[in-house]
């Protein structure tokens, strides 16, 4: 694989070329029933090769083969089981969206379309399941976002504990973390927690003899980034789970924690790293507006996209005021009667699509129709600015870490129940 090609290009074509490879498999050799699917011993092996090859790019020691499978199968089951959820959503994807992330993944790896293709054929992959793969991998993200993230909540006494503790903690002190999770389903027998606490008391004992962390990671962990070695990168106080954060405290560099037990599971944590770090005192903020529809019985999703689309076209051409269309046709209450106004907004403020797409536009510019959790949205920003932090400021950062941080524990216990709920069927390796 070419070493230029980012993350989710890589996850795309690997997950293509197993599609490829379990085609031509005899139908009697499966690894899994997921559902109303199958995965394959083809789709398996070749996720087993690419497996392979990550951990030894990264010169992380290779497991035993049979446990690399195991964790391997664990892993496809998990993601079929995520996009079945998410194709049962009701969400689509837009063609012209998969369209340009494609273009993005060609333009960050200095390709062209033309060498792009080139380079999935080099590989085995159809550029048709490429783009197919790269559709399911927008879907999934949006079902969660819709799911997850646009229902977390943050109240001002959990800031105000944030902010104690940064100044407790010493708030320009970073932690960079590697994590092992051994996940224990919901409703787990005492039986069934014991042994997934046996097996996760094993791997402390491994750590204790000096098996590498990245190994048994890859090896037993739950995590998506597994193969990755289980980091988390850097990470301040208030981005660290409060479950966390004492042993975090507790430890040196180079150190892991005991067994950590939550509702997901038996945790370990390893302090890879501690730093400094520099509080920003400059921000940029976007003043912006928009228009909202909304999708609704009366209103279909079409419908919804066809009158943005007209609204937009009247502005382009000139004939009306971005203010006035606003006004009119806009079902956001809260900024329908300023015209569509926002005023000025950090980030952090809104959905992750909104901020996306307002992030891309030039001052002037107008979006194309954009899709939240809210409904689809036309925008238009009017202007930027570096914006001294102040102690407001401060809360909204606060506020922004706080979310990061119940994102992942979310995110974790979603996938997990999505895992749960799914009805799974492993045939025996051979």
């Amino acid at each position: 694989m070419n070493s230029r090609l980012n993350k989710l290009f890589l996850m795309a074509c690997f997950a293509a070329a197993t599609q490829a490879a379990s085609a031509i498999q005899p139908i009697d050799q499966i690894a899994a029933i997921v559902n109303d699917d199958v995965i394959t011993r083809g789709e398996l092996d070749q996720r087993y090769k690419k497996a392979v090859e990550q951990l030894r790019k990264q010169n992380i020691q290779l497991p035993p083969r049979k446990l690399l499978e195991q964790q391997t199968l664990e892993r496809i089951i998990t993601e079929r089981a995520m996009l079945q959820h998410a194709k049962k959503s009701g969400l689509r994807v837009d063609p012209a969206q998969v369209e340009r992330a494609v273009q993005r993944i060609a333009e960050q790896n200095k390709m062209n379309l033309d060498q792009l293709k080139a380079a999935l054929a080099n590989d085995g992959v159809s550029f048709d399941q490429f783009r197919e793969k790269i559709s399911n991998e927008i879907l999934v993200t949006r079902v969660r976002e819709r799911e997850v993230e646009s229902r977390l909540s943050i109240s001002d006494a959990e800031i105000d504990s944030y902010l104690k503790s940064q100044t407790d903690l010493g708030k320009d002190e970073e932690f960079n973390l590697s994590h092992i999770l051994v996940t224990v389903p919901e409703n787990a027998s005492p039986e069934q927690t014991q042994a997934r606490r046996s097996r996760a008391q094993d791997i402390v004992n491994e750590l204790a003899k000096g098996v590498a962390f990245e190994q048994l990671s890859a090896t037993y962990s739950d995590t998506p980034n597994a193969l990755e070695g289980g980091s988390l990168g850097w990470r301040n106080a208030g981005q660290i789970p409060s479950l966390f954060l004492d042993t975090v405290r507790n430890l040196k560099p180079g150190q892991s924690s005991d067994l950590i037990k939550s509702p997901n599971g038996f945790h370990i944590i390893k302090l890879n790293d501690k730093r400094g770090k520099d509080v920003p005192t400059v921000i940029t903020q976007t003043r912006a507006r928009h228009i909202l529809i909304k999708p609704s019985e009366l209103t279909s999703e079409s419908d919804a996209i066809n009158r943005l689309t007209q609204i937009r076209e009247r502005i382009e051409q000139g004939g009306e005021k971005f203010e006035n269309m606003a006004r009119q046709y806009s079902e956001d209450a809260g900024s329908a009667a300023r015209g569509g106004e926002l005023n000025w907004v950090n980030p952090g403020d809104t959905v992750p699509e909104f901020e996306r797409a307002m992030n891309a536009l030039k001052p002037g510019e107008l979006s194309q129709i954009v899709q939240s959790p809210f409904g689809w949205h036309l925008i238009q920003v009017q202007e930027r600015r570096q914006q001294d932090v102040t102690a407001e400021r401060q809360r909204l950062l606060a506020r922004q870490s706080i979310r990061e941080r119940k994102a992942d524990e979310a995110v974790d216990d979603w996938v997990r129940q999505i895992r749960d709920e799914a009805y799974v069927e492993i045939r025996p390796l051979e």
